[in-house]
C-alpha cells in the first residue's frame, strides 16, 4: 500500500518559547517522512514571520494580536483583527486542506485551530508551561490530544486527552562534543575559574541585568567569572558596567551557541520560560530562576515553582532580585554539594525525545480517524 504524505498545519508563535517547539515538531515530521507538506500560520509582525522562513518552511500571517488586560477600550480593535483572522483562517484551510492542525500556543493558534475544529480537522495542542495558556484552555475541549511538559495538567485539560511528552528543544543541545575546557576557550572565558552563565533572552531582561551589575563585586570576591548575555536592548549600558570590572565578566548582546555556553557553565541565572527550563532539565545544571512578571497568567513563576517543589532550582522573585541575586549566586559558588543536588534533581525531571513522541501522537490521530 502506497504511503500517504500528509498535510500538517502548525500554528502559533509570538515568542521564541512557542517558535522553537513548533520548528522542532516540523523537523521531526520531516525526518519521519520528508514529503510531509507543512504550513505554518503565525501572527503578522511577530518574530515567527522571520524565524520560520529562515528555517526553510512556508508561513502565512494572520492579522491577530493579543488582548490588552489593562486597557479594555483598546480591545475593540483586537476584536476586529480577530474577526479578520477567522476569515483568513477559513481561506487557509480551504487552500491547504490539512490532515491535522497542531497548535503550540500564542496569538495565531486561537483563530486558526478554532476554525480547524469547526471544519472537522483533527487538532493536537502542545502546552509548554506548567500553567496552561488561555488559548489552549479554550481549544482543549475539542482537541484530539494535548501534549504537555508537566504532570498535574488535569487542572486545565480533560485527563483522557493529556500526553506527557515534555517540550521539544533545539537538536544541537545534546550534540556537543567539546569538553568544558574546550567550550570555555571557544567562548573566550577563563578555563580555571567557576563560570556563572547569565541569560535573559535575545532582547534582554532589565531586572536580571541590573541584578547582575549589583552582584559583580560579590562574584569577583569569590573568584568566579560571569558570561553575561545582556540582550541587544541593554548591551551598551551593560558593556560600560563590564569595563568597570575587568577580568570578572564578559558581556555579549547574544550567545549564538547556547549548547556550548551550557557546556562551559557551572551555574545559570535565567528567566523561567518553558523552553529554557526544558533545556536546563536535559543539560542538568544548577540554576537560579528569576521569573518574568510580564507574562500571561504569571506562568513563569508557576514554571519555576514546579522546579522548586522538586528541589531542582532556586527561585528569586523579580522584585527581590536586585537585592538577593548576589547572595544566592555566592552561596551556590561555595556549596558544591548543593549544586550537585540541584543539577541531579533538575536532570531527573527531563523528558527526552519530546519531538518524536509528539510526532508519534500526530500519526496515531491520523491513522485512527474518528
Amino acid at each position: 500500500m502506497e504511503q500517504k504524505h500528509y498535510n500538517v498545519l502548525i500554528s502559533g508563535g509570538g515568542t521564541g518559547g512557542h517558535i522553537f517547539p513548533a520548528l522542532s515538531i516540523a523537523n521531526a515530521l520531516k525526518r519521519r517522512d520528508k514529503l510531509t507538506n507543512i504550513l505554518f500560520v503565525g501572527a503578522e509582525g511577530r518574530m515567527e514571520m522571520e524565524r520560520v522562513p529562515a528555517a526553510g518552511y512556508e508561513i502565512v500571517g494572520l492579522p491577530v494580536s493579543g488582548f490588552n488586560r489593562k486597557n479594555m477600550l483598546s480591545n475593540v480593535k483586537v476584536l476586529f483583527k480577530l474577526m479578520k483572522s477567522m476569515m483568513k483562517a477559513k481561506r487557509v484551510l480551504k487552500d491547504f486542506k490539512p490532515d491535522i492542525a497542531v497548535g503550540v500556543g500564542g496569538y495565531a493558534s486561537g483563530p486558526m485551530l478554532k476554525e480547524a475544529q469547526k471544519c472537522g480537522v483533527p487538532t493536537l495542542l502542545q502546552e509548554q508551561n506548567s500553567y496552561a495558556g488561555v488559548t489552549n484552555k479554550l481549544l482543549a475541549k475539542k482537541a484530539d490530544a494535548i501534549c504537555v511538559a508537566y504532570s498535574g495538567m488535569e487542572r486545565f485539560f480533560p485527563a483522557d486527552k493529556i500526553i506527557l511528552t515534555g517540550n521539544p528543544v533545539r537538536a544541537d543541545l545534546l550534540n556537543v562534543t567539546a569538553t568544558k575546557e574546550e567550550a570555555r576557550k571557544s567562548l573566550g572565558v577563563p578555563v580555571d575559574r567557576k563560570l556563572v552563565l547569565v541569560v535573559g533572552g535575545s532582547l534582554g531582561a532589565r531586572t536580571i541585568n541590573e541584578s547582575i551589575a549589583a552582584a559583580l563585586d560579590k562574584i569577583e570576591y569569590e573568584g568566579a567569572f560571569v558570561l553575561w548575555q545582556t540582550g541587544k536592548l541593554y548591551d551598551e549600558e551593560c558593556q560600560a558596567i563590564a569595563k568597570r570590572h575587568p577580568g570578572v565578566v564578559k558581556a555579549v548582546p547574544f550567545i549564538s551557541d547556547m549548547a556550548l555556553a551550557y557546556r562551559a557553565a557551572d551555574i545559570v541565572v535565567s528567566r523561567a520560560g518553558a523552553g529554557t527550563i526544558s533545556e536546563l532539565q536535559l543539560i542538568g545544571l544548577p540554576v537560579v530562576l528569576i521569573p518574568s512578571p510580564n507574562v500571561a497568567e504569571d506562568h513563569q513563576r508557576k514554571n519555576a515553582e514546579a522546579l522548586v517543589q522538586c528541589d531542582a532550582a532556586v527561585m528569586i522573585l523579580d522584585a527581590d532580585a536586585r537585592e538577593k541575586l548576589g547572595d544566592e549566586v555566592v552561596a551556590l559558588l561555595g556549596d558544591e554539594k548543593r549544586c550537585n543536588l540541584l543539577a541531579e534533581n533538575v536532570r531527573r525531571m527531563a523528558l527526552r525525545d519530546s519531538d518524536e513522541v509528539i510526532v508519534d501522537t500526530i500519526y496515531k490521530i491520523l491513522n485512527n480517524p474518528k
